[in-house]
């Protein structure tokens, strides 16, 4: 197996919309250089990169896969990266180590959402970028249009390095921008066509501005010589890719018959080594240190990703940021504070595993067999402890309650479901504590699908998902007094407990028990099984069974019986002060209101407003950010639950939101029968 230093090495992940030929792109790589020997196909189900059975039989990508290739001299790691909004944990994960991205999308005259999300991604995060146009030679495609649409939003850090050269509908060839130059599919030179030559003088003139306006030295010589040769552009044009400054554009076609062009040479030309754009940032204890892929320096890595595969086990991705790694090392996990033994390493093809001999700083492979590692870790040499800061995945934002298909199999769902978190961290399984509900929270309906399927696959259990309870909780808004008597005496050892209590409304503490005994009316032994009862009854409320809350409990008088009284007795009593006291309170119903924040473009404002009121919700406030507008409001959470849904729906997919708790405030009169219905309802199931 070849060597590669950093230099040699170039990781890129594909990213951008759903649909618009990531995995094709991905597939089209790997024939064009022989790593592959058959072109697979999405709809057939036979490409290196969609392996699962779920991404076979939904004809999409599901998790990341990664790959690699050799062109010329070079390793080109690439990670094919699904596009669906869902799954939006598996970009991040791919773009906290790959060095730059290709943005991939469809010749359709204008810019899709995702591109423009992936498009926003990158730039807010300094990762350099390059753009191929996909499906040119598709019927009403427009690769012109195309490329304006996006400049028209992101102005001259857009423009196109290659135009491609159409007869019909198929791609002929292209023109090399930079070098002026047009070539046919098999690489011949010939005639730039007369019908591009305008666009090509054009486009070759601001990219000339653009190459000079890198660097002092590429300037003057522009000024002297009115021109630059293609080798100085392609300088310029690659310091103005690594600063984030530039974005290429290049033509393509990644399904069918697939034309790539100029891409390898543009990735391995354009796009930045690993540490070209500045050293990888971690930590000694609370001290940043930089690291500056030296493959002499002690080894640290980061794993980016888990894969549970059926025959090897768990395989976990990483990126070798400093030195090297070999079968049979010996690594600290710092994360876990534990020492792994590296028994296989292997370099990934799909889902085919090739052993490899040694990796380098820059290079990126997966182990097989380690004990304690998972996603996020950091693996180094046990002399140089460094790690590096969490993964920052995307928040779940749509929450679904778990039901199980037969009785006695919910245990086997949630082992499933835990065991796949594993692979996927942007969702979660647990326990809601008030209303017992086993919850799944994640990005969307899909991948919440997605996730139950496998688990049915894997594990032969099946889970059905439903609408989770909101936790609503029930208070009184006046104070009464209270007598509660327990009384059993039928001969022989009896239970007698009589107790007076005054329950007083209590917003600032969820529940106080105090006494005001005198003169020993209740002896002082008795008032923890008051106190007991209490908080044991309080957890089922008399309106909806809802617990109740914001109360206080005096014992201010009573009786007792020196051989009866009993624990129990004063337990029982205090339950049935509660259940005649609290219904003469005025009880009422309290659901969770959260406070939320809606990104979203200014166009869509008024839509979110006005479905925000709809909601029974208040808008507070809003504020730009970066373009976009910011609105704050409160909503009940009752009315939240599709949120993420509807907010895709009404953005077209541009808007997002987070939410947390704010406080409890009382239902509306007029919500109040249904909701009691409706939990009395779900409380018998």
């Amino acid at each position: 197996m070849p060597q590669f230093s950093k230099e040699k090495i170039r990781n890129i992940a594909l990213i951008g919309h759903g649909g618009e030929g990531k995995t094709s792109l991905m597939e089209a790589m790997l024939f064009s250089v022989k790593a592959i020997d058959r072109l697979g196909k999405v709809d057939d189900g036979t490409t290196v990169s969609d392996y699962d059975a779920e991404e076979i039989s939904r004809k999409m990508s599901i998790s990341l896969s990664m790959s690699y290739l050799y062109y010329k001299d070079y390793k080109i790691n690439v990670i094919d990266v699904p596009g669906f909004f869902d799954f939006e944990g598996e970009m991040v994960s791919a773009l906290t180590v790959c060095d730059g991205a290709i943005v991939v999308t469809q010749a359709s005259g204008n810019l899709s959402v995702g591109t423009e999300k992936a498009l926003d991604y990158c730039l807010e995060r300094k990762i350099p970028v390059l753009l191929f146009v996909n499906g040119v030679n598709k019927e009403n495609s427009n690769y012109a249009n195309t490329v304006a649409a996006i400049k028209a939003k992101y102005g001259n850090k857009i423009s196109a390095i290659e135009l491609p050269i159409m007869n019909g509908n198929d791609m002929t060839g292209y023109v090399d921008i930079l070098a002026n130059k047009a070539y046919a599919n098999d690489g011949s030179e010939i005639a730039v066509p007369a019908d591009l030559a305008d666009a090509v003088a054009a486009d070759n003139a601001e990219l000339t501005e653009i190459a000079a306006s890198a660097s002092e030295e590429l300037m003057e010589k522009f000024f002297e010589e009115g021109d630059l040769a293609k080798e100085d552009k392609v300088v310029g044009i690659k310091q103005m890719v690594t600063g984030c400054e530039f974005i290429p554009v290049v033509a393509g076609v990644a399904v069918g018959k697939p034309v790539l062009a100029d891409l390898l040479d543009n990735i391995v030309n354009l796009m930045p080594y690993p540490g070209e754009c500045g050293p990888a940032k971690a930590y000694k204890g609370e001290e940043e240190v930089s690291l500056d892929y030296d493959e002499n320096a002690p080894f640290v890595a980061r794993v980016f990703k888990t894969i549970v595969d059926p025959f090897v086990g768990k395989l976990l991705l990483f990126k070798v940021i400093n030195g090297k790694v070999k079968s049979g090392d010996s690594v600290l996990n710092v994360n876990r504070d534990e020492n792994e033994k590296i028994s296989a390493l292997y370099m990934l093809k799909g889902k085919q595993q090739e052993n490899a001999d040694v990796l380098s700083a820059g290079d990126m492979g997966a182990f097989a067999k380690l004990n304690y590692t998972s996603t996020g870790d950091t693996l180094c040499d046990p002399s140089a402890a460094v790690r590096f800061a969490p993964i920052d995945f995307p928040k779940p934002v749509l929450t679904m309650a778990l039901v199980a298909d037969e009785k006695g199999n919910a245990d086997k769902v949630v082992d499933g479901l835990r065991k796949l978190m594993d692979e996927d961290c942007t969702f979660k399984v647990e326990k809601n504590s008030e209303t017992q509900e086993t919850v799944v929270s994640g990005m969307g309906e899909t991948q919440i699908d997605v996730l139950c399927k496998k688990v049915k696959n894997k594990y032969k259990v099946e889970a059905k998902l439903t609408e989770p309870r909101v936790a609503y909780r029930e208070t009184i808004k006046k104070t009464v007094e209270q007598q509660g008597r327990c009384k059993k005496q039928n001969g022989g050892s009896g239970l007698f407990g009589d107790v007076y209590i005054r329950f007083e409304p209590a917003p600032d503490v969820d529940f106080e028990f105090a006494e005001e005994i005198v003169g020993g009316a209740v002896p002082k032994q008795y008032f923890p099984s008051v106190e007991k009862g209490l908080r044991e009854i309080k957890q089922t409320g008399v309106l909806a069974g809802c617990p109740m809350v914001n109360f206080r409990a005096v014992l201010y008088f009573g009786s007792y019986h020196p051989v009866d009284s009993k624990e129990a007795a004063f337990i029982e009593a205090a339950k049935i002060a509660f259940k005649e006291g609290i219904p003469k309170a005025n009880p009422v119903l309290l659901e969770p209101i959260v406070n939320i924040k809606v990104t979203v473009p200014s166009d869509f404002m008024g839509d979110i407003m006005g479905d925000i009121t709809k909601r029974r919700g208040k808008v507070f406030g809003m504020e730009s950010d970066k373009g976009k507008t910011v609105i704050s409001g409160e909503v009940p959470m009752a009315e939240m639950h599709r949120y993420a849904i509807d907010l895709r729906s009404m953005t077209q997919g541009r808007g997002t939101f987070s939410m947390e708790f704010a406080r409890y405030d009382e239902v509306p009169a007029g919500n109040v029968a249904k909701i009691i219905e409706d939990e009395k309802k779900k409380r018998a199931k």
